[in-house]
């Protein structure tokens, strides 16, 4: 399950389980409405969709360079007129273009 349909299947505020068949089974409590099956499959395909669409920035921000090192980087490109920082997020961002499910071999 993705991070942004668990979010969204979390801010309905009640508890759920699946079943074999992948039915969700609502435990509700205090009478809050709940998503149809057909809502949650539909909302399910357009947030898998946006999920996969954003697999460049989860995985550009793993290959980044820390924090550190960039201002590192930074700072010694100042000095040595080089460019060294703009090397390195460059070569990431070229790794992993906007809106690519996959690195750039």
């Amino acid at each position: 399950m993705n991070e942004l349909f668990h979010k969204w299947i979390g801010a309905i505020g009640v508890a759920y389980s699946i079943d074999a068949d992948g039915i969700y089974i609502w435990e509700n409590w205090d009478n809050v409405s709940v998503p149809t099956q057909s809502a949650i499959v539909a909302k399910k395909k357009e947030l898998d969709t946006a999920w996969a669409t954003l697999l460049y920035q989860r995985k550009r921000k793993f290959e980044y360079p820390s924090q550190g090192d960039q201002m590192d980087m930074i700072y010694k490109d100042m000095l040595n007129s080089t460019t060294t920082h703009k090397d390195a997020v460059e070569a990431v961002k070229t790794k992993w273009p906007k809106n690519n499910t996959g690195p750039v071999e």
